[in-house]
């Protein structure tokens, strides 16, 4: 009788103290659960049973449970009821994370313009988002459908776990699937996570055009002035060669988890950083240094009014990437390094812009030449890497031109840009551990003959 009675508390005394060596980690899976939860349903319209299957499957996260309050727009995660995160949704802001039983920082009393929803299947991407009519004699049409087919599971599969696939060339959408069975549409706003590293690289961009910033600057930081830090320049932080102490574990406690998921202002937080190595000497990656940047927008326009608007009056409106939600924290920073939600096909005119050299329909969003300073690759990165972009000069997927840039974001995002072929690839999922990137494209580019 008594062994039965050990042998539960024994279990109990175990899994009490795995839970209490394990506690700070759990304030990261629920932070990240109340963050994906609230954004999937708040701002990409999806269903609660269906993001806890696709977006919350993994570590820690998958033990955790949400309350949905629809009417507050909120919701709290917790691990079996213990540390408790709360994210609540602000219109045009999207979604962030607040001290539950506190009032959430950023208050305002205005939003966005509203527009006419211009994307529509009559119409073409990429003023709407229907497909091309035009014939490309060079396209294989059988042999990009099967590249398409390949991309995605079968029925009642999740390995590749494929969400959307999208192929414009020549400026025209020339294919587009999406994962029917997993609800994903094309309305769907899907996640971008480190690819909104390259729409600050935009925004950075824009504020060169307009002469208030310069690459080869001193970051304007205050707190760095009475110290090393002031010799960091704009560029060696779009570069992730700024020399600062940080750490990009995503499987543990790190500086990029705790900035995320129990920091509330992400600027704040990455610019507190020290000094650790002369800038430009060594590429690390970094997504302090896009929080750092999307700070430094935001003094440099000196307005919170003009900052919140300035990404989607500069940039988004004018290419007609409509759906786009570029989130910010509790104070007001958009968290450029991962948070920012698009349709595929949107998603796709944001690799078109770079593609046709930053003009969009005779006007011209970016500064001449920044899409060659965007692909100049980091003095340390090996060819992997430029400003906020992902370059393949290394040849890392050897069945693409090394002429391909990329975004490049958590769970397989990707953007891919080929001038050399004329072609925005996109490809965005619920993972990528079993998909493989090289091979997908591969397939893809022998959809299309070679120009002579």
């Amino acid at each position: 009788m008594k062994k039965r009675i050990w042998v539960p508390l024994l279990v109990v005394a175990a899994i009490l103290v795995i839970v209490t060596s394990q506690y700070p980690k759990l304030y990261i899976a629920t932070g990240y659960g109340a963050k994906c939860m609230a954004s999937a349903i708040f701002v990409a319209g999806r269903d609660p049973v269906n993001i806890q299957e696709n977006d919350l499957d993994y570590s820690f996260a998958k033990y955790t449970s949400s309350k949905i309050n629809y009417e507050e727009k909120s919701v709290v995660t917790s691990f079996f009821g213990l540390a408790r995160q709360k994210a609540i949704c602000r219109e045009d802001f999207g979604c962030y994370l607040v001290d539950e039983g506190m009032p959430a920082p950023l208050k305002t009393t205005w939003s966005l313009p509203k527009i006419a929803n211009q994307q529509s299947w009559k119409n073409q991407w990429p003023v709407g988002d229907g497909k091309s009519d035009t014939i490309f004699p060079e396209i294989n049409s059988t042999v990009l459908q099967s590249a398409l087919d390949e991309a995605f599971d079968q029925p009642g599969e999740k390995q590749k776990r494929t969400a959307a696939v999208v192929v414009a060339y020549k400026g025209k959408l020339v294919a587009a699937q999406y994962w029917m069975e997993q609800s994903v549409t094309p309305d769907t706003r899907l996640w971008g996570w480190s690819m909104n590293k390259s729409i600050v690289n935009a925004m950075v961009g824009v504020l060169v055009k307009q002469h208030k910033l310069s690459p080869e600057a001193s970051a304007p930081v205050e707190a760095w002035l009475q110290d090393k830090r002031r010799d960091i320049t704009i560029n060696d932080l779009l570069n992730m060669s700024s020399g600062l102490e940080w750490n990009e574990d995503y499987g543990d406690i790190s500086d990029v988890t705790t900035m995320l998921y129990k920091e509330r202002n992400c600027y704040q937080y990455a610019s507190s950083f020290p000094f650790s190595k002369k800038p430009g000497t060594e590429w690390k990656y970094s997504s302090g240094t896009a929080n750092i940047l999307s700070g430094i927008i935001r003094f440099a326009l000196n307005d919170d009014k003009r900052y919140f608007e300035f990404p989607y009056t500069e940039i988004f409106r004018k290419i007609g990437m409509n759906s786009m939600v570029l989130e910010t924290d509790a104070h007001g920073y958009f968290v450029g390094s991962s948070y920012g939600y698009a349709t595929a096909t949107d998603w796709a005119k944001f690799g078109q812009l770079y593609l046709q050299d930053g003009v969009w329909q005779g006007d011209s969003i970016l500064p001449k030449d920044w899409v060659a300073f965007t692909s100049t690759p980091a003095k340390a990165a090996n060819g992997e890497y430029g400003a906020m972009f992902w370059l393949n000069r290394s040849g890392k997927l050897p069945d693409a031109p090394a002429d391909m840039i990329s975004c490049q974001g958590h769970r397989g995002q990707r953007v891919f840009i080929i001038p050399s072929r004329e072609l925005v690839v996109v490809r965005l999922g619920f993972g990528d551990d079993k998909f493989d990137h090289n091979l997908f494209l591969k397939d893809i580019l022998s959809a299309f003959k070679l120009p002579k």
